[in-house]
């Protein structure tokens, strides 16, 4: 919400998504345009190699482990191959190396679908590697609600679920 305040409102959480969605649009035009010049053995690689390499590792350890503990380096995988920062950096190699194409819409794609469509954003190592409510979250949720209806300062929140 802030620099202060680093949770999402229900509200804010689907402004952002919206954000996302938008890009995702345009991208997807993008693609859809020039769909007769993708290559597409360099599009399903670059669109697979971000989850098979940040993402397919930590689900299969949350799933096998006891306690659903995931090591922090798989959170650094995820964190690093679902940046668009580092995704820009490896799009803007490719297109030094071997030249733009079209196949390369798929970085952005992938990104901005995560994002807009399923709700995925960075992983904090404090929260569990796949979804579920932090107790800690919980509560605040419901002291920030307690607070708002004695004080009547604040509108009550809407927190993302």
């Amino acid at each position: 919400m802030d620099t202060r305040n680093l949770f999402e409102t229900r509200t804010t959480y689907r402004l952002l998504r919206l954000e996302y969605g938008l890009g995702l649009i345009v991208t997807a035009a993008a693609f859809i345009d020039h769909i007769s010049e993708v290559r597409w053995i360099p599009a399903v690689v670059l669109f697979a190699y971000i989850d098979v390499i940040g993402y397919l590792p930590g689900l299969i350890t949350y799933h096998r482990t006891p306690g659903r503990h995931v090591p922090k380096v798989y959170y650094v995988l995820y964190n690093t191959m679902h940046s668009l920062a580092v995704q820009g950096l490896v799009v803007l190699a490719w297109i030094w190396w071997l030249g733009f194409e079209w196949a390369l819409l798929v970085v952005p794609l992938h990104l901005f679908g995560d994002r807009a469509l399923l709700g995925n954003f960075l992983k904090p190592f404090a929260v569990s590697f796949e979804p579920e409510a932090h107790p800690a979250y919980t509560g605040l949720r419901k002291a920030l609600e307690t607070y708002s209806k004695a004080t009547g300062k604040h509108r009550q929140p809407e927190v993302a679920a």
